[in-house]
């Protein structure tokens, strides 16, 4: 049996914002919360080490990409996506329904499942619900999510209604193969592109099946962000009020402070990460392009409001535009070990915030810096 659980601690007087606990076999994490992604089992260029003090809580994984290389079997045998990768918190992994449409390129997909060309040899696969779960079950990741299927922005009604009805038989399918005597925990999706209406049917269908949580997918890819906003304020509240929700594919703080106040408890993407390596910072003062010439000579710390290592006692804004100037890959590792830092602190103060009474002053104030 499961041994996730989920509950609510705090509610916003004035807003749909909450705080809550959700705890898994690897330890316990607050929402709202951001999962830093760790597509192969790392955050690249951090060590668990410095996941943990940046206030990472929860980590995703991805389970097609673990399933490619080294392969789930060998996950497991190394002690599972924990002890192979060193970080000992909750950990999720993606069912690999995200690269049905990143890889749509490469792949067929039939209401029996997804034939892939292997984007490391080029290979064919064939993944179905049932082999994404085993997959997930064997990396032996704390959430698991069904396996779904992605539509892209802008695709035409027909394309969103059938992926909407596939990914509902895959959920129901993702279920039945699922075990229910482990200590996993398995997520449903909701489909439906920007069509409220189709949102609303797929979100009650899911919400009938006995998932543990749910998550809100197929945002974030290529869609205008005021229809993205509208899914999000419209989805979030069909969901479950005792479950937690997830989110997915969304990370910037504007992001945050609107989706929160929408009843969103869990996010992830590779913002942080990917910005951080190609020089830019997010800062209590708002974004820092480090690579611009105004830093060549400043002295100060990249953000002074931030305590993580980068910034306390870390090299200068001078020095970090000198690191990616000659190309040294020191650069983006600090640069991400901060911003993973400022959103889990984000996070941590939305959480405060929403405790004390206070999210509308908390996201006013944040609005000022990122506006939404």
């Amino acid at each position: 049996m499961s041994s996730f659980t989920f509950r609510i601690t705090a509610e916003d007087s004035s807003t749909g914002a909450r705080t809550g606990l959700a705890v898994t076999p690897h330890g316990a994490f607050e929402t709202p919360n951001f999962m830093p992604v760790a597509t192969h089992g790392a955050v690249k260029g951090l060590e668990p080490a410095e996941l943990r003090a940046a206030g990472v809580q929860i980590l995703l994984a991805n389970a097609f990409h673990l399933g490619l290389r080294p392969g789930a079997g060998a996950v497991r045998s190394l002690g599972g996506v924990h002890g192979f990768s060193g970080f000992d918190g909750p950990i999720l992994t993606d069912s690999g329904g995200y690269q049905v449409f990143s890889l749509a390129d490469a792949n067929v997909v039939t209401d029996e499942g997804v034939r892939f060309r292997s984007p490391i040899d080029g290979s064919e696969l064939f993944v179905t619900p049932e082999e994404s779960i085993r997959a997930q079950r064997a990396i032996g990741a704390d959430l698991v999510m069904a396996f779904d299927e992605c539509p892209p922005a802008g695709a035409a009604p027909e394309v969103v209604r059938r992926a909407a009805d596939r990914t509902l038989a895959w959920a129901e399918r993702s279920l039945a193969a699922f075990d229910r005597g482990g200590p996993q925990a398995i997520l449903g999706i909701v489909q439906g592109g920007t069509d409220l209406a189709l949102r609303t049917e797929c979100a009650g269908r899911i919400a009938a099946l006995p998932f543990d949580s749910f998550a809100i997918g197929g945002v974030g890819v290529g869609e205008e962000k005021g229809l993205v906003r509208s899914v999000v304020e419209h989805t979030a509240p069909l969901l479950p009020r005792d479950r937690l929700r997830y989110l997915m594919g969304i990370g910037l703080p504007g992001d945050f402070l609107h989706a929160v106040g929408a009843g969103v408890d869990l996010f992830d993407c590779v913002v942080p990460s990917r910005n951080g390596r190609n020089g830019t910072a997010f800062t209590s003062r708002g974004l820092v392009r480090i690579r611009n010439a105004a830093h060549a000579l400043d002295p100060g710390p990249l953000d002074p409001d931030c305590p993580c290592a980068t910034c306390r006692g870390g090299p200068s804004r001078a020095f970090l535009r000198h690191l990616f100037a000659t190309g040294d890959h020191l650069g983006g590792a600090l640069l991400t070990r901060h911003n993973v830092a400022f959103f889990e602190a984000f996070l941590a103060g939305a959480r405060n915030a929403i405790r004390s009474g206070g999210f509308g002053a908390f996201r006013a104030r944040w609005q000022a810096v990122y506006p939404t």
